[in-house]
């Protein structure tokens, strides 16, 4: 089966800049890691192309560093790569990302089953996964946590809840979410080592996928960060000590005294 991967470069949790004039993140010369989430899918779509053969083509968008993150995929033993990059793509939120997204994944045509991360960490809105689907106008599963079968076209698999898990089928060709308790990735070998040094990462532009620029990026986001500050202090501090019982009626008595209980 040919499955499509969709990989996010996110910034380095303790590197975040915030470019304060468009309110958009700055990711160039910041430390950039595979998002942790879609090494779960990564490794998913090896495990299911071992079981029943074909191609793992991972896609992402985003600027020319991101060629590393795919890179990376490949060192896992990732078949093919695809690097959407585009200047009109800059400051896209996720309805213009998904956008992006399901017009190279129309380009690329031929697959069975699109697999991300449930969220991305940058973001964490998880709505790339479905927003995607909706484009590609094929059906969505989240927070799947273990494919149970998949046959010529469709797919049984077992849905996350709060408590337990829905056992879910689904047609195919799908875009499924999933959580990290799926699999456990595994590490580059020296082969895909050196197939990813020498890997010459294609690159499309938003004309090469025949997306509308006006679609795309700032100008096809429908959402805007018009602001962003520090959370405000919210006033003086108490430490409290004694035993658990001295600062449960210390805090007890506070609640009381404003009238929270």
């Amino acid at each position: 089966m040919n499955i499509i991967v969709l990989v996010k470069q996110v910034p380095d949790a303790s590197e975040v800049k915030i470019n304060r004039e468009t309110n958009t993140l700055i990711r160039d010369g910041v430390p950039s890691i595979i998002n942790p989430f879609d090494m779960y899918a990564l490794e998913e779509a090896l495990r299911l192309r071992e079981q029943h053969g074909g191609k793992v083509t991972a896609v992402t968008m985003g600027p020319p560093q991101a060629a590393e993150a795919l890179k990376e995929a490949v060192a896992l033993g990732v078949d093919d790569v695809v690097l959407l990059s585009d200047r009109s793509f800059a400051g896209a939120d996720t309805w213009a990302t998904s956008y992006a997204l399901s017009k190279g994944i129309k380009k690329i045509g031929n697959y069975d089953l699109v697999i991300a991360g449930k969220q991305a960490i940058d973001g964490d809105t998880a709505q790339v996964g479905p927003e995607t689907a909706d484009m590609l106008g094929i059906p969505f599963v989240a927070y799947i946590r273990k494919i149970e079968k998949v046959e010529s076209n469709k797919m049984t698999a077992e849905r996350m809840m709060d408590e337990g898990f829905d056992v879910v089928e689904t047609s195919l060709p799908a875009v499924i979410t999933v959580v990290k308790e799926i699999n456990q990735p595994r590490l580059p070998s020296l082969k895909g080592k050196m197939k990813a040094k020498s890997l010459k990462v294609t690159a499309w532009s938003a004309q090469d996928i025949g997306a509308d620029p006006n679609l795309c990026g700032l100008k096809g986001s429908p959402t805007k960060v018009v602001k962003i500050f520090p959370p405000t202090p919210r006033g003086q501090r108490e430490i409290l000590s004694g035993t658990i019982e001295d600062q449960v009626a210390v805090v007890a008595k506070k609640l009381k005294e404003q009238s929270l209980i």
